[in-house]
């Protein structure tokens, strides 16, 4: 599975429809009482029922296209290869294989092969992205009591 592959870029025009597409259901599902609303497709006049939830997400790609972001899906749950991993992660997968082994990220063993949950990428993704951030700051911090930033 390679999760990165068909990520692409909205086009302008994309981008357009997305900015006017969003605007009207985010007013819609500020009005919407039901956990189930119906809505209609114009072109084939069917009725379909959806999930509040799933109309919420809608909105939140709706916006990140809008904004020209990349959008892609993953349903949580999901069960990865290690390579799929490591590229979500932008490593080699000897790297994540080592992680795995370290007990830095939760695998379980299919026979020989190793499979971890998305869920499990994205937490060990998270927790990098806020320690990274933290020796950012304490570098930031102390170089600014060395008397490195200009007052």
């Amino acid at each position: 599975m390679d999760y990165m592959k068909d990520i692409e870029r909205p086009s302008k025009a994309e981008q357009i429809a997305a900015m006017e597409s969003y605007n009207a259901l985010a007013e819609t599902l500020k009005q919407l009482q039901s956990d189930n609303p119906e809505i209609e497709i114009e072109e084939t006049e069917e009725r379909i029922k959806i999930p509040l939830r799933a109309l919420k997400l809608l909105a939140k790609i709706l916006e990140a296209t809008s904004q020209g972001k990349p959008v892609s899906l993953v349903p949580i749950a999901t069960e990865m290869t290690t390579q799929a991993a490591a590229e979500l992660l932008g490593c080699s997968r000897p790297h994540l294989v080592k992680l795995l082994e370290e007990g830095q990220i939760a695998f379980t063993k299919v026979g020989r092969h190793r499979r971890v949950k998305f869920e499990d990428v994205m937490a060990y993704k998270n927790t990098m992205k806020k320690e990274r951030e933290s020796l950012l700051k304490d570098m930031m911090r102390g170089d600014e009591d060395l008397g490195l930033y200009d007052s």
